[in-house]
């Protein structure tokens, strides 16, 4: 089926570091009902669901059994898909494209503080045989990263620090985000030492949440309320998990990702044609690194573009305008959907205090994080 494939619906709840009163499916639940209301539509509309979910970090084997319910999406189709949330979105979008359904809802959602120790859980992904047993924890393996990635560009370790300081800082005009904060380079940098050169300042804290969109072909638009968003061009890749052999400076993966969203987008100069990103930001260097590998910035050139203010709100080329995952929260697989909420928002013209005077066409980009080298990209637009 040929044509254009739209978000219609979008519907969130406050991201907090703990949610004691609620559990997953009351958060999705609500997320839902907001989702629905928003596109004018009832649960009996939906033909197909699309779920964001890792059984290992459910801590419940076929996490599918446990998403139709609180969705309204009893005997219909649904699809769990063990990615991040723009996989997701491009699971929804083949569907569509597919003709096999007319409105397909995308849900994706965080309960990381039932997660005592996440880093047992992530320490699953790395290879068994020549790196688990050397103990490491995980977020060591970006502090490795880090270090050879500021090695080869030439980026400071100052210049990361101040991903932190920007994205927190956006973060306080987020009514949703947990982590938002007033904080200095010195501050970050001096911060609690977590992986030499990651300080605490510098990694995205765990965070609650859910988020639901309805996701429709353009044909059946005309009989929905919901102001559509447009998906203009969506990629994903997965590049080598295996680190011996990983590329440790390069973001190969949103390289990748980004060639394929632009060729379907028809973008080949994403820093004129397009007006804000919300890029993955789970360790601050990732930023720096993720705009680099967009063709958003010139290698090794992301942070002195950083420092001469391209990327703050009011900047040239406005990145995390939401916080990102270090104002927001760390939301797992399901943080590229607050990224994709909140292009939605700004497309719109509906960010309230953070909208953009110019936001006509956006890009959102994911990291599944360590130990993996898989990615998306997706170009939205708020034309047809």
């Amino acid at each position: 089926m040929n044509g254009k494939v739209a978000v219609v619906g979008a519907g969130f709840t406050p991201l907090r570091p703990l949610s004691p009163e609620v559990s997953f499916r009351e958060l999705i639940f609500e997320a839902a009902v907001r989702a629905y209301q928003d596109a004018g539509i009832t649960h009996q509309q939906i033909d197909s669901v699309v779920g964001v979910a890792e059984d290992f970090r459910e801590g419940t084997c076929i996490f599918d059994e446990y998403t139709p319910d609180q969705l309204g999406a009893v005997q219909k189709p649904v699809q769990t898909v063990a990615g991040d949330g723009l996989q997701g979105l491009a699971t929804a979008w083949m569907i569509l494209q597919a003709g096999a359904a007319e409105i397909v809802v995308l849900e994706g959602h965080s309960k990381a503080s039932n997660i005592l120790h996440p880093a047992h859980i992530e320490a699953m992904a790395l290879d068994p045989t020549y790196v688990r047993p050397h103990g490491w924890n995980p977020i060591f393996v970006a502090g490795l990263e880090m270090r050879r990635y500021l090695h080869q560009s030439g980026n400071t370790a100052a210049q990361a620090a101040r991903v932190s300081v920007k994205n927190k800082r956006n973060a306080l005009r987020n009514p949703i985000a947990a982590y938002s904060a007033e904080i200095s380079v010195e501050q970050a940098l001096a911060s609690r030492p977590v992986a030499e050169p990651l300080t605490e300042l510098q990694v995205a804290a765990p965070a609650d949440g859910a988020f639901v969109f309805v996701i429709a072909h353009e044909k059946v638009l005309p009989r929905l309320k919901g102001q559509p968003v447009f998906v203009d061009g969506i990629g994903w890749t997965s590049d080598t998990c295996n680190l011996p052999t990983r590329d440790w400076a390069r973001a190969v993966y949103a390289e990748k990702a980004a060639q394929r969203a632009y060729q379907m987008a028809g973008i080949r100069n994403p820093s004129d044609e397009l007006d804000f990103a919300e890029v993955d930001d789970t360790y601050a260097y990732k930023e720096l690194q993720h705009l680099e590998a967009l063709g958003l910035a010139p290698a090794g050139q992301a942070g002195k573009l950083l420092e001469q203010g391209v990327f703050e709100r009011e900047g040239k080329f406005p990145v995390n305008v939401s916080g990102g995952s270090l104002g927001c929260g760390h939301l797992h697989d399901a943080s590229p959907l607050r990224g994709l909420l909140e292009a939605i928002l700004q497309l719109r013209g509906q960010a309230g205090q953070r909208q953009l005077p110019k936001a006509r066409r956006g890009l959102v980009c994911s990291w599944r994080g360590v130990p993996t080298a898989t990615g998306a990209v997706v170009i939205l637009s708020g034309r047809c």
